[in-house]
């Protein structure tokens, strides 16, 4: 049975990716972007199956707009997909308080309010698949992008609440987490704070991380978001990529070497 899909930044990346995925399978997509200029050949090649929505997403107004003009059109909405969304480079002092809110707005804002605009409707189905679109920055952290760890730290917590909380209407809730991709994610779509000069050293180490020297291929995540969607029991979390795994194992190792090793002062602060 064929699906609908509702997918936040389209036009290029992870979104274009997957709405192509579905698209050539025969999937009926409502895509979203700020310019519809760029999913054109989109609108030509999949005349009955995609529509475009023009959409910010941090216009919360205008997200409950899309999703409800992608219901009223298609008649349901099996994956909703928040893709949309870009990464903020500067160390914690650096940051303005423009691009801070600018990055949560986006990142995590963005994603609430399309998913608020859903679950009404999958609810009311009794079944739907809210993709959340994280990273391996929303379960470890590194310099010089700690504004766009909180947006996704924020989104991981909001979703795995979400997951305990819409279960028993029979949606599921997933959190793909991608390493590095070649998109441009750090390149064209990124924005930076202005530098200060007592970082100098930290920035150049930070871009020596080795995470980036084997990027992901975008298109190699086609049959993988597919299967996510088509299983029966989809995951909360699943990485995309080879890095992920290994940098969550090693912080993860190391949180619990530290909470162990502090356990007798946690208890202390318990009390008798």
């Amino acid at each position: 049975m064929s699906k609908i899909w509702f997918i936040t930044g389209a036009s290029k990346g992870f979104g274009r990716e997957w709405a192509e995925a579905a698209l050539e399978r025969g999937d009926s997509v409502a895509g979203t972007a700020r310019n519809l200029d760029d999913v054109r050949d989109l609108v030509d090649a999949y005349p009955d199956t995609f529509l475009p929505l023009q959409l910010d997403v941090t216009d919360h107004a205008a997200d409950t707009a899309a999703v409800k003009a992608a219901h009223e059109r298609f008649g349901r909405l099996d994956v909703v997909v928040n893709n949309a969304g870009f990464g903020h480079f500067g160390m914690v002092e650096e940051l303005t308080e423009d691009e801070v809110r600018a990055q949560m707005e986006t990142n995590f804002f963005g994603a609430l309010w399309v998913t608020q605009a859903a679950l009404p409707v999958l609810r009311e189905q009794g079944s739907g698949h809210i993709i959340q679109v994280s990273s391996i920055g929303g379960i470890s952290a590194f310099p010089s992008v700690g504004v766009y760890h909180a947006s996704k730290w924020a989104l991981e917590g909001l979703s795995q609440s979400l997951a305990q909380e819409v279960a028993g209407f029979g949606i599921h809730v997933t959190l793909i987490e991608p390493g590095g991709y070649s998109t441009d994610w750090s390149g064209p779509s990124a924005k930076r704070s202005e530098e200060i000069e007592a970082y100098a050293d930290v920035r150049e180490q930070a871009s020596k991380r080795p995470s980036a020297a084997d990027p992901g291929k975008p298109e190699a995540t086609r049959s993988a978001i597919l299967k996510v969607v088509d299983a029966e029991k989809p995951p909360l979390r699943i990485f995309f990529g080879k890095a992920p795994l290994a940098i969550a194992e090693r912080d993860y190792e190391s949180r619990l070497q530290t909470w162990r090793e502090w356990q007798p002062v946690s208890e202390e602060a318990h009390g008798s």
